[in-house]
């Protein structure tokens, strides 16, 4: 890896084990990290930062040397006994640690690993980030002590906190069948027992740590990677299907027939449910990859609804400026107000078994009924190479805006945003979003209708004229 090119990019720095992510520049993370600690003043033993990290290959023996940079430097730290959920480590730095950092590349293939940093409760800010980034040292050959590091169990803290909010004991007393919850031998089976009780009803798949996945080789709950999980719904007859990314902060859900849930089918069920027990809902906050159906639930409600670019950090700092009732990403991510401003798989969990609970209905009657209020969603995204990266988004969204027809399938386009890439929304609300990588040469294209066809066609469609 070449110097100064440790970027950050929608949440922490991601990179091949070996390759980009080694000892060396986990090293140089430290450092900058503690360098930013100086000039802003919070290089005191008062300000500690708390270091977790998730199941992956010696992801605990990198976040030791992290915590060993930031002693040399003069930083008290903790490190987690155990490996953490994400969520758990941003919890920590709410209101008890200075910072928090986490040694995970989250959902991405086994060969991955990478570096989240989280403050008051949720990931840096995008100003943070780059401060940090600019303190990076090109090399890092400061001799380190291998001394003794602060270690403590955060994991009944956590618990504590998730039990605050959902009573697990009495929350499963109460369920009327059994569901399934995937781990993706992920770091949420860390708090697996404590929360779920050993209850009969509930199904625990892959909760053992196994660096390499299972046969998925990556922990992303998405439909391609959870048909052992539609199998098993199936099989024991469950109410739901549950699953969670590699360190926990994604979710993803099957209803009782074992058919995978799209985040635009997801968030609106929550949505509902929110504005019914929150007597103040505050605004929406949705990324501009999300879907129509909460923005339909909102203009009948008279909510107001915002779109954001990729990225939750963006979600939780109007989450933290604004009120703001309920917060989401494409990629699986949920918060919502009285928690915590990060999205967390295991709080969304203990949500939706809630909502079967307390409704007393199956999630795919649940669905079907906000479906004949507000219409169906059918969601795809399609990723795919091109010949070089696209550093600038905004111009050429720019670009592609100006070749496209004022009618696509001989409907009217109603509004064209360039907030992160283009999004193209139709008259009828159907819409597609072409949105560069940045960093590598990848296209995202996502697109939502009324049925699998048609979203196909407009991916194709959108596909054809992102070529500039």
């Amino acid at each position: 890896m070449a110097v100064n090119d440790i970027v950050f990019g929608t949440d922490g720095f991601r990179g091949l084990i070996a390759r980009d992510f080694s000892f060396d520049n986990v090293k140089r993370i430290a450092q900058g990290l503690s360098d930013y600690m100086a000039y802003k003043g919070l290089k005191s033993p008062d300000k500690k930062v708390v270091i977790g990290y998730d199941r992956r290959f010696m992801s605990e023996e990198f976040a030791r040397q992290f915590a060993l940079v930031l002693r040399s430097n003069g930083i008290s730290c903790v490190l987690s006994q155990t490996p953490l959920p994400t969520p758990a480590i941003s919890l920590l730095t709410h209101k008890k640690y200075a910072l928090g950092v986490v040694i995970t590349a989250s959902h991405n293939h086994y060969l991955y690993n990478g570096v989240k940093i989280k403050y008051q409760g949720r990931s840096i800010p995008p100003v943070m980030t780059g401060e940090i980034e600019s303190h990076i040292p090109k090399v890092f050959n400061h001799p380190l002590s291998d001394v003794e590091i602060e270690k403590k169990d955060f994991r009944k803290e956590y618990c504590e906190y998730l039990n605050s909010k959902f009573d697990f004991k009495k929350l499963l007393s109460r369920l009327k069948g059994k569901i399934v919850i995937d781990f993706m031998y992920g770091a949420s089976a860390e708090v697996c027992q404590e929360i779920f009780c050993g209850s009969k009803n509930v199904i625990v798949m892959n909760s053992r740590r196994d660096p390499l996945f299972g046969k998925s080789g990556a922990p992303e709950p998405v439909g391609k990677n959870l048909l052992e999980l539609s199998k098993a719904v199936k099989e024991n007859k469950a109410l739901l299907g549950l699953a969670l990314d590699g360190d926990g902060d994604r979710f993803a859900m099957l209803d009782d027939k074992g058919v995978y849930l799209t985040p635009c089918q997801i968030a609106p069920m929550l949505f509902e449910r929110l504005l019914e027990t929150q007597k103040k809902p505050g605004k929406v906050v949705q990324a501009v990859s999300m879907g129509y159906l909460t923005k339909r639930i909102a203009k009948q409600k008279n909510i107001l609804l915002e779109e954001l670019p990729v990225g939750f950090k963006f979600i939780a700092e109007k989450m933290i400026s604004e009120e703001v009732l309920f917060g989401v990403e494409e990629s699986g991510g949920y918060a919502w107000k009285g928690n915590i401003p990060e999205r967390d798989g295991l709080m969304t969990a203990l949500a939706f078994i809630n909502l079967v609970v307390e409704k007393n209905r199956k999630i795919s009657e649940i669905y079907k009924e906000l479906e004949g209020k507000y219409g169906k969603s059918a969601f795809l995204r399609r990723d795919f190479k091109i010949s070089k990266a696209i550093p600038n988004k905004h111009s050429f969204a720019v670009k592609v805006k100006k070749k496209l027809p004022k009618k696509i399938f001989d409907l009217k386009v109603s509004e064209a945003m360039t907030l992160d890439g283009l999004k193209i929304i139709l008259e009828n609300d159907w819409w597609f979003l072409i949105r560069p990588s940045g960093t590598e040469p990848l296209l995202r294209i996502y697109a939502e209708t009324d049925s699998a066809k048609n979203t196909e066609k407009l991916l194709d469609f959108a596909q054809k004229n992102s070529v500039i």
